[in-house]
């Protein structure tokens, strides 16, 4: 009788089990693992077929489900399976590895059965067939289900970090337009200065954000790199962040830049991240203290640095400080942002952002990125 040789052979058809999903690629197993696996679902099996051999058809049922199985209902295999799938799931695994487990033991029953030339009887087998079915459509509908789930989730996640990301840039150049409007109202300011040209930039960013956001929405397609000065670039961000420096009661200090130095890089991209640097700086620097910004070669690199003096991080700040929606201090105006997305352009051009932590003083965030080197036409050579 099958139950009776299931029950006096478990421990073999467990480690022989054991022993083929150790052959498969990718697919370790403990006890642990399997507890709500093979071994339970053995037992469960034997205490089908005894159950169906004393005439408790309905008590067989209860354990094992009928042939098709009920998915509204889970029988005590399904649940346990069920359990199983989700197990894998959450371990990495693949759906096919989901239905090994239990063709495993199916191949294990049916070799040691020969090997010990043990009969069983075609209802037997039927039995047996009919519990793999059920415990592998219930294993299987679990594991897919999480993983829909799962994938659903992320999908969500990530939708709603790009539009926190656009959010966020948005409201950068707006920020800087509304202090360049105000500048130019509380100064009598004309439109042709450099307090004017900050609005144009702002603006001008505005429109790239948007254009650039029904472009890869409808492309998928994000905007070309170009070569072009560093120092013009260091410029360009001084002069927005002179605005926010007046408005945060602290001095902004730009040292000069090699005029030689180039970089090739998406250049709207790059000068979003050292605003969002210069921004955070002037967020937690301290009131009266200095923020520095400085670009130096160094090798084949360039390294731009904005250095303030926020009184240094935390124990472990460092490591967190990169999170999406991760805010340092109790003002909660921002969305946690500005660093995130500093990292992601800075790291689309090859580039590299880290923070140095001076205790007692404060931060250098350093972006480095590779320098561009210029070749004379070949007519020159």
């Amino acid at each position: 009788m099958m139950h009776s040789f299931l029950m006096n052979n478990r421990d073999e058809l467990i480690a022989r089990c054991k022993t083929k999903v150790a052959r498969r690629p990718l697919r370790s197993a403990t006890s642990q693992q399997l507890a709500n696996g093979v071994p339970m679902f053995l037992e469960q099996l034997t205490r089908t077929l005894a159950a169906e051999e004393a005439g408790g058809a309905a008590e067989s049922l209860l354990i094992s489900g009928p042939a098709g199985g009920d998915a509204n209902d889970l029988s005590e295999m399904g649940v346990s399976a069920a359990a199983h799938g989700e197990v894998l799931l959450g371990l990495g695994y693949s759906v096919d590895q989901v239905v090994h487990d239990y063709g495993d033991l199916c191949q294990s029953i049916t070799d040691l059965a020969f090997e010990r030339d043990a009969p069983f009887a075609v209802d037997e087998f039927r039995t047996l067939n009919r519990c793999l079915d059920n415990a592998i459509a219930d294993a299987v509908t679990e594991y897919s289900s999480k993983r829909e789930a799962t994938i659903s989730r992320q999908q969500s996640a990530d939708a709603n970090e790009r539009l926190g990301f656009l959010v966020h840039e948005l409201r950068n150049a707006l920020g800087t337009a509304t202090l360049a409007m105000s500048a130019l109202d509380l100064g009598n300011l004309t439109v042709g200065g450099a307090t004017g040209a900050v609005l144009r930039r702002s603006l001008s960013a505005l429109e790239m954000l948007i254009t650039r956001s029904i472009n890869e929405v409808k492309t998928g397609v994000v905007a070309p790199r170009q070569t072009f000065s560093v120092a013009a670039y260091v410029a360009e961000a001084k002069h927005a962040a002179q605005l926010h420096a007046a408005t945060s009661n602290c001095t902004f200090v730009v040292l000069p830049v090699d005029p030689t130095m180039l970089i090739h890089a998406n250049r709207d991209l790059l000068l979003a991240a050292l605003a969002n640097l210069l921004q955070n700086a002037f967020k937690f620097t301290h009131v009266h203290t200095e923020v520095t910004l400085q670009a130096h070669g160094e090798g084949d690199r360039v390294l731009i640095e904005v250095s303030d003096h926020c009184g240094g991080l935390p124990s472990g700040g460092a490591e967190n400080m990169f999170t999406p929606f991760t805010q340092r201090n109790d003002d909660k105006s921002g969305l946690g942002l500005g660093l995130s997305i500093a990292r992601q352009n800075i790291e689309a051009d090859a580039g590299v952002l880290s923070v140095r932590d001076v205790p007692g003083t404060g931060c250098v965030f350093t972006i480095s990125i590779p320098r561009a080197v210029v070749r004379a036409p070949d007519s020159q050579r």
